[in-house]
C-alpha cells in the first residue's frame, strides 16, 4: 500500500496529520486500563482512502460541494469496532476542530473494521475493499500486520450478490417513500409533517445502503446521511444531481431531513414546513430515480 502524500498540498498533509493524531488521542482514552483491554487494544492502520487517495478531491465551499476526508481505521478487536464505546468522541472533537477550531477544512468520516475483517473481505474480493488496498494511502501502519493479496470476484458472482442487494433495498426504500406519502395524506399539523421528515430520511438511507451495495458489495452501517451521501456520490457521481447545494434554502432542507432520524422523532424543537417537505419529497423522488438507473447499470447483462 502507498505511503506518500506528495500529491497533496502541504497544508493538507498537515490537516491529515492532526487527524491521525486526534483519533490516536482519542483511541487511548476510550481503551484505557479500566475496560479490560490493556496494551491488546490497538490500532493496526489508519488508511486514507476516496477522492484524497485518489487525487481527484473537490474543495468548493462556495458552490456547497467539498470532499471529505475517507479514513480506514483498522484494529486488534471486534469490540473496539464498536463506534459508541470507542469512536463516538473522536467524531465529536473532530467535528469541533472543523467548526470551531477550523484546524480541519474537510469533514472527517471513518469506518472501523478488524484486521481480520479486513483481510477476509479481500479474501472475498469486495470491491470496495480491494480499491482500498490498491488506490488507499497509509496514514499509518503497525509492522507484522499485513493486508491479504486480493482475489478476484467472478462477475456472475458479484452480480448475483449485487442483485439480492437490490431487490432488497431497493423495494425498502420504496415503501419508505410510500409511507411518507401516506403520511401527508393524513394531514399537515407538526405531528404528521415530523412523521413524514423521518420517513423521508428512512428512504434517503436505504437508496443510498442500496446503491453502495450494489455497486461496491460494501455500506458502512450507519444512519448519518452526510457520510452515506459521500460515499454514494463516490461511487455514483451522478447521485449529487438529486441535492441541489447553491441556495440556503436547498442546504437548510437537506440539515432537516439529516437531523430528522432524532429529532423528527424525539425533539421538541423540530420544525418543518409544508414547503420543506413538498421539496424534500421530491428530491427524494429524483434519488430514488438516480439510484434506479446506476444499479439497473450495473446490474444490466454483459454484451455478449
Amino acid at each position: 500500500m502507498r505511503t506518500d502524500l506528495d500529491h497533496l498540498p502541504p497544508a493538507k498533509r498537515r490537516e491529515l496529520e492532526r487527524v491521525v493524531q486526534i483519533l490516536f488521542e482519542e483511541f487511548g482514552k476510550a481503551t484505557d486500563k479500566t475496560n479490560g483491554f490493556g496494551k491488546h487494544a490497538r490500532i493496526f492502520k489508519i488508511v486514507l482512502y476516496g477522492s484524497y487517495a485518489r487525487g481527484d478531491w473537490v474543495d468548493d465551499p462556495i458552490g456547497g460541494y467539498q470532499s471529505d476526508y475517507d479514513i480506514l481505521i483498522v484494529v486488534s478487536h471486534d469490540k473496539l469496532t464498536d463506534f459508541v464505546d470507542y469512536w463516538s468522541a473522536a467524531e465529536d472533537r473532530l467535528m469541533r476542530e472543523l467548526t470551531i477550531a477550523k484546524s480541519i477544512t474537510a469533514p472527517v468520516n471513518f469506518i472501523v473494521h478488524t484486521l481480520k475483517d479486513v483481510n477476509r473481505q479481500l479474501d472475498h474480493g469486495r470491491p470496495f475493499f480491494v480499491d482500498i488496498l490498491q488506490q488507499g494511502v497509509a496514514l499509518y501502519e503497525a509492522e507484522g500486520f499485513g493486508l491479504h493479496p486480493p482475489r478476484a470476484l467472478p462477475p456472475d458472482q458479484a452480480r448475483a450478490e449485487a442483485e439480492g442487494y437490490f431487490e432488497r433495498w431497493f423495494s425498502t426504500a420504496a415503501r419508505s417513500l410510500r409511507t411518507f406519502q401516506l403520511q401527508r395524506a393524513e394531514g399537515d399539523d407538526d405531528h404528521w409533517r415530523r412523521k413524514a421528515a423521518f420517513e423521508l430520511h428512512q428512504t434517503t438511507e436505504q437508496l443510498y445502503h442500496c446503491v453502495l451495495l450494489v455497486l461496491t458489495l460494501y455500506s458502512p452501517k450507519s444512519h448519518k446521511l452526510n457520510f452515506l451521501r459521500s460515499q454514494a456520490e463516490q461511487a455514483a457521481p451522478e447521485l449529487a444531481a438529486a441535492w441541489p447545494r447553491e441556495g440556503k434554502f436547498e442546504r437548510r432542507c437537506f440539515e432537516l431531513l439529516r437531523l430528522a432520524y432524532v429529532n423528527a422523532r424525539y425533539s421538541p424543537e423540530y420544525r418543518i414546513t409544508k414547503e420543506e417537505l413538498e421539496w424534500l419529497g421530491e428530491r427524494v423522488t429524483e434519488l430514488q430515480r438516480l439510484v434506479q438507473a446506476a444499479c439497473q447499470r450495473r446490474l444490466a447483462p454483459p454484451d455478449p
